[in-house]
């Protein structure tokens, strides 16, 4: 008898992609989901390829931020074949204690792409800028309620 090798369904494939914000919000492990050559791109801190890279890109997105939450009931989710497409808000802590929430202020609002195959994230590629705080007031004065330099 042979073993029968079915595709994902759009179900499975989202639910992999479901779990991954829910990881994220609790601080959980989320590594185990991705296939070891996976590559996972965050704007501002570049490309990773690999479990190795991935940790570590992971790591240094981490410190920007005390904790976080996805509002996972009002995200936009498209998913067409393998790839699976993810926009919405979050909130929570960024390092050094600034609050900010998805929709009150610059920062929270984004867009994912996931390619998601055999159970596993193949290619993560997150448009978010990740200055929770809305400090970059260098390059972008009117974070700070100041009008951008003529």
């Amino acid at each position: 008898m042979a073993i029968e090798k079915t595709p994902m369904t759009d179900q499975q494939r989202k639910s992999v992609v479901l779990e991954y914000f829910r990881r994220i919000d609790r601080g959980d492990d989320i590594l185990d989901l991705f296939d070891e050559h996976a590559e996972v791109y965050v704007a501002k801190l570049g490309l990773a390829r690999g479990i190795d890279e991935i940790r570590t890109l992971f790591a240094n997105l981490g410190t920007l931020f005390e904790e976080i939450s996805h509002a996972a009931e009002y995200l936009n989710i498209v998913v067409q074949g393998d790839t699976v497409g993810v926009e919405g808000m979050s909130s929570g802590r960024a390092a050094g204690g600034v609050p900010w929430r998805g929709g009150d202020a610059y920062a929270g609002r984004w867009c994912d792409i996931f390619e998601v195959r055999n159970f596993r994230i193949d290619r993560y590629f997150s448009y978010i800028d990740p200055d929770y705080a809305g400090a970059d007031t260098e390059r972008y004065p009117w974070l700070a309620g100041t009008e951008a330099a003529s």
